[in-house]
């Protein structure tokens, strides 16, 4: 059976668009979008009507009839922790997307838009292992602090994806071992992935190493202290932390390739703050060893970051001692969108509920 499918990831700054026919890619679109374009709308909901008629546009543009497609997949907006998976799209996911009510972010139009083309085109709509899915064992959630529980968002969709080829590259299914998950990209995600399931992570945005444009973890009181010495604006602060972070906060470049020319040429700054990253890397892989209990059968490291070989190489010195490490360069988030979505036409798995599946983790997390 042959399965033509629309996949959907728009961005701060630009909308991706891919249509493929069962694995395969037959068009590709990336749709750059200009500050000035941008700053009309006052808010990410606001650019719905507009995403959506560019979206139709484009397709139609290229000879595409999107009444002859089988199904839309959406790249996963802000939504509330759910255990990994192939979702179906609907109302209650559409309505808090549309609320925000867990958060604001581009990529929270994917899934409106394509519940809206599924109503109008009678297509299928899947939404594939959004940033919040939460796998956690009771253990990771504890913080320290009741108030402020750890939270399980991370690069899902990549870890997901890259954990099943990494299980049947050795001939296993990915239920069947164990493995630490590494993306390293504008953001790092390292997890321990228990027969498949995200058990623990750091969460990008909040915590873990610092990365080429976010902080990681900081010192809690000394944090405290600069907040209240320094009265930072909380929106230009927070974009401080998760964008002119890292690599970006020391060195005013974000770009790994830069860096390494630096150190090259002896730039001793340079090769301190990139070895320092690495290291933190280093630390983070190996506890989620610890997580694992030392049963780890690989460690896949995948991401825009995992073509440096000056990190890769470094990291084998490393951590090479706790499984054998496995490289998947770059993060193919469409293609993994359309496998998932075509795991569900074909019947190999069954599409999630939202409503019900969500639900069921809240009372599983408010117990704790």
């Amino acid at each position: 059976m042959s399965y033509k499918i629309l996949a959907i990831n728009p961005g701060s700054t630009s909308t991706k668009l891919a249509i493929f026919e069962n694995e395969s890619e037959i068009w590709r679109e990336d749709i750059s979008h200009s500050t000035k374009e941008i700053e009309k709308f006052s808010e990410i909901i606001d650019q719905l009507e507009w995403r959506k008629e560019l979206i139709l546009k484009r397709v139609s543009e290229n000879d595409f009839d999107i009444n002859k497609f089988d199904a839309v997949v959406a790249r996963g907006g802000m939504l509330a922790p759910i255990p990994g998976g192939s979702y179906n799209i609907g109302e209650k996911m559409v309505d808090d997307l549309k609320k925000a009510k867990n958060g604001s972010h581009a990529s929270n139009l994917a899934a409106i838009i394509a519940y809206e083309f599924s109503q109008e085109y009678n297509l299928k709509a899947y939404t594939v292992d959004p940033v919040g899915v939460d796998e956690f064992e009771a253990p990771a959630r504890l913080s320290g602090l009741p108030e402020i529980p750890r939270k399980c968002q991370s690069h899902a969709l990549n870890l997901k994806a890259v954990a099943r080829l990494s299980a049947e590259s050795e001939n296993y299914k990915v239920n069947e071992i164990n493995q630490i998950g590494v993306h390293l990209g504008g953001g790092i995600s390292i997890a321990a992935m228990k027969k498949g399931r995200i058990v623990d992570v750091n969460n990008a945005n909040q915590g873990g190493p610092f990365s080429p444009e976010r902080v990681g973890t900081l010192p809690a009181i000394d944090l405290v202290e600069y907040i209240f010495e320094k009265k930072p604006k909380k929106s230009e602060f927070k974009k401080r932390l998760l964008g002119k972070g890292g690599l970006a906060a020391y060195l005013d470049t974000n770009d790994g390739r830069e860096i390494e020319k630096e150190i090259k040429k002896g730039n001793k700054k340079a090769k301190l703050v990139y070895d320092a990253m690495i290291y933190q890397i280093a630390k983070e892989i190996s506890s989620m060893a610890a997580v694992l209990k030392g049963e780890v059968e690989a460690i896949f490291i995948t991401g825009g970051l995992a073509n440096s070989d000056y990190i890769v190489n470094s990291l084998k010195e490393m951590i090479g001692f706790i499984a054998e490490i496995k490289l998947y360069p770059g993060s193919e988030e469409m293609k993994h969108l359309a496998e998932g979505a075509l795991r569900v036409l074909n019947n190999e798995e069954k599409a999630l509920d939202y409503e019900k599946e969500s639900k069921k983790l809240e009372k599983k997390i408010n117990v704790i």
